[in-house]
């Protein structure tokens, strides 16, 4: 979606910004979109109390400190990343039932505002819960900007890159606390979710879970890491106990990295760089 406002941009400037925000921290990558370059990559966390009206006070901190975010950007992207959201078959998607979507798995307040993405390619809407009081800072800081959520930029790059195959692969997205898993099918979207996880054991279990539900068999399903894990992490290694094909997935990064910038693992980082 787009929240529009007229604003100045200075036609020789050619960065543009993505930034992803959650109750829990920020990321943001800054792309030269004529030199193909990755300028700024980075990722922070926040303190204190999360909850959705600490973030714009935990973000303008980070603007403030962060001179990398000061400069005027061609084009800005947020991704807002919470578990607010619902994926809808586009045949059944009717614009005014926004809220029934989300009754059954969201508890939806008064002032909500509802938002939708649609993955045109894939025959896909998101239905999803915003943080507009981020929307409204960002807003008065950039002008005009574009706003998706997590999942949607997550699924569509994994099903634009997914096998095309009649055999299920299930993709496991790990972060600090949570992860996703999504699972295709022929590049057909079968299931996505989040969980959170404080254990080893409820990672495996979550997948497992997943697995069951869906009939698959973990001698026989592939799995495809992405994210903060690596081989010999005691998530990583529970897994591989249990399911016999692991693999790392890859983010298809297709940009060049300014000199002296850490590159992310090929497995990391997909949804900023599968952002613009």
């Amino acid at each position: 979606m787009t929240q529009k406002k007229t604003t100045d941009i200075t036609p020789a400037n050619s960065n543009e910004l993505s930034i992803q925000l959650s109750l829990s921290g920020l990321s943001f990558c800054i792309y030269n979109k004529f030199s193909n370059t990755v300028i700024a990559l980075e990722h922070h966390s926040f303190s204190g109390e999360r909850h959705p009206e600490t973030i714009t006070r935990n973000l303008g901190e980070h603007f403030e400190k962060n001179r990398s975010l000061q400069q005027p950007f061609k084009n800005v992207s947020v991704i807002h990343e919470n578990e607010l959201s619902a994926f809808v078959p586009k045949a059944m998607f009717r614009e005014e039932n926004l809220p029934g979507y989300l009754k059954f798995n969201v508890k939806i307040l008064e002032n909500d505002f509802i938002a939708h993405d649609s993955l045109k390619n894939h025959d896909l809407v998101n239905v999803y819960i915003p943080y507009m009081n981020v929307n409204n800072f960002l807003f008065e800081r950039f002008g005009a900007f574009e706003y998706r959520h997590f999942s949607s930029v997550l699924v569509n790059a994994l099903l634009n890159k997914a096998p095309w195959k009649k055999t299920a692969c299930m993709f496991v997205h790990v972060q600090k606390e949570h992860f996703e898993i999504v699972v295709t099918n022929n590049r057909k979207l079968i299931l996505y979710n989040t969980f959170s996880y404080t254990a080893r054991e409820d990672f495996i279990y979550y997948i497992l879970f997943t697995a069951a539900q869906l009939e698959l068999d973990p001698e026989a399903f592939p799995v495809y890491l992405l994210g903060e894990i690596e081989e010999g992490d005691p998530l990583y290694d529970i897994l591989y106990t249990y399911v016999r094909h692991v693999f790392f997935g890859e983010n298809h990064c297709r940009f060049l990295f300014k000199e002296g910038l850490k590159q992310p693992g090929p497995h990391e980082d997909l949804v900023l760089l599968n952002s613009f």
